[in-house]
């Protein structure tokens, strides 16, 4: 427990000034994300545009590609929250479960896919978990910017399995912010669905 704490403290330590930008950025998105501001999409474009590069410069390829995606997201977050037109469509809803288990089902066979290439055809390590994150995160991350209230849940499984990489890894101070987003996230699915109940009375899933 010591080596980790001293680890975590040393890697804090040694982060950059435009890491914990990044990271009070993230927080900030999160934060905004929750309460349904849609101010959290440029907070994400900000966050995600310093991750790309130092992702970049530090030949995380991949990684910085998927933060790519994460600004476009941003973007089309941005527009969504802020259109009027999708202003009654962009309430919280909560989908059925019938539709998670057929994106779970779908995303679990491109985690696959994706692990195969990844463990077969390149240096990767840990490639089937990466690719786990990797892909739900993207699902995800539209799942959040159509305010699907089950989108938190998610979150908690792939920050967990982040953990989990992270500290296998060694990035412990990464998983020591990962173990923040994974109470943020919980938090977040009790402020939407406080919210989901409020507004439509309905229960969590409609089967």
């Amino acid at each position: 427990m010591n080596e980790f704490t001293n680890q975590t403290l040393a890697g804090f330590t040694a982060m950059s000034q435009w890491e914990y930008l990044a990271v009070a950025l993230s927080v900030a998105y999160l934060l905004l994300a929750i309460r349904e501001n849609s101010w959290c999409w440029p907070a994400a474009f900000l966050s995600t545009f310093i991750y790309t590069l130092l992702y970049w410069n530090g030949a995380l390829l991949m990684e910085s590609l998927l933060h790519v995606y994460y600004m476009v997201m941003a973007v089309v977050g941005w527009y969504w929250w802020q259109n009027p037109r999708q202003s009654k469509s962009l309430s919280i809803v909560s989908w059925s479960l019938q539709r998670h288990v057929l994106i779970i089902s779908l995303t679990g066979i491109a985690t696959l896919v994706s692990g195969y290439i990844m463990d077969n055809y390149t240096h990767a390590e840990m490639a089937y978990l990466d690719s786990f994150t990797t892909c739900f995160a993207i699902v995800t991350t539209y799942l959040v910017a159509k305010k699907v209230l089950e989108n938190w849940l998610y979150w908690v499984v792939i920050d967990a399995a982040s953990m989990y990489l992270y500290y296998v890894k060694g990035y412990y101070p990464t998983l020591a912010m990962f173990v923040f987003y994974t109470f943020m996230a919980v938090w977040g699915f009790k402020t939407w669905y406080e919210e989901y109940e409020q507004r439509s009375g309905r229960r969590l899933v409609e089967l």
